[in-house]
C-alpha cells in the first residue's frame, strides 16, 4: 500500500473521530469545554477542534493526489477509496451539522440524494464501459460545501456580527451547484440509462 492510499485511509479514519467530538455528551461526564468568543459570537471549543481536524483532512486530500501524480503512484485502490473518503468526510459533517441545527436539513438531503443518484449513474456507465468525465461543477460543489462547513463550525463568524447569514447562503448555493452538476452527469450518460439493450 503506497503513501497516497495511506493518506486516504487516514482521512477515512478521521471521520468517526469528528463525529465523536461533535456529538459526545461532555456534560454527562462533567467535562466543561469552554466557549471561545469571537466578537459577539461564541464558538464551542469542540467546533474549533473539529475545524482543525477537517482542515487537516482536506490537506491530506490535496496531498495524496499531489504525491500520486508526482510519483506516478495512482492505483485502482486509490481511485476507489479517494472519492469515498471525500464524500464520507463532507457528507458526514453536513448531516451532523444539520442534526445539531447549525445548517438547514433540506439542502443537505438534496445533496445526499444527488450523490446517490450520481453513484448510480457511474455504475450504469461502468457496466457500459463508459467513463464519466469529472466536471468543474462537481469540484466547485465540494469547494462551496467546504466553505459552508467551515462557516457552520465557526457559527457564521465573522459574518454573524454583520447579521449576514453566509453559512445559510453557502449551503443553499452548494445545493444548487450540486443539482446542476448532477444534471450534467446525467446528460453524459442519458443515452446509456435509457438504452434497452
Amino acid at each position: 500500500m503506497n503513501l497516497p492510499t495511506k493518506l486516504t485511509l487516514f482521512r477515512i479514519f478521521l471521520v468517526p473521530v469528528i463525529i465523536l467530538i461533535l456529538i459526545f455528551p461532555f456534560g454527562q461526564f462533567n467535562i466543561v469545554l469552554p466557549l471561545i468568543q469571537f466578537g459577539n459570537v461564541l464558538i464551542p471549543l469542540q467546533n474549533l477542534i473539529v475545524l482543525a481536524i477537517f482542515v487537516l483532512a482536506m490537506f491530506t486530500d490535496f496531498l495524496d493526489g499531489f504525491i500520486a501524480r508526482r510519483q506516478a503512484a495512482i492505483t485502482t485502490l486509490g481511485k476507489f477509496l479517494d472519492p469515498i473518503a471525500d464524500k464520507l468526510l463532507v457528507n458526514t459533517l453536513l448531516v451532523v451539522l444539520a442534526y445539531q441545527g447549525g445548517i438547514k436539513l433540506v439542502p443537505v438531503l438534496v445533496m445526499l440524494w444527488r450523490d446517490i443518484l450520481v453513484d448510480g449513474l457511474r455504475m450504469v456507465a461502468s457496466e457500459k464501459n463508459f467513463v464519466m468525465a469529472a466536471g468543474v461543477l462537481g469540484k466547485l460543489k465540494t469547494v462551496i460545501q467546504t466553505i459552508a462547513i467551515i462557516l457552520a463550525l465557526l457559527n457564521n463568524a465573522p459574518f454573524e456580527q454583520l447579521q449576514i447569514p453566509m453559512t445559510t447562503f453557502f449551503v443553499w448555493f452548494a445545493m444548487l451547484i450540486s443539482i446542476f452538476s448532477g444534471v450534467s452527469y446525467f446528460m453524459q450518460v442519458k443515452s446509456l440509462v435509457f438504452d434497452n439493450k
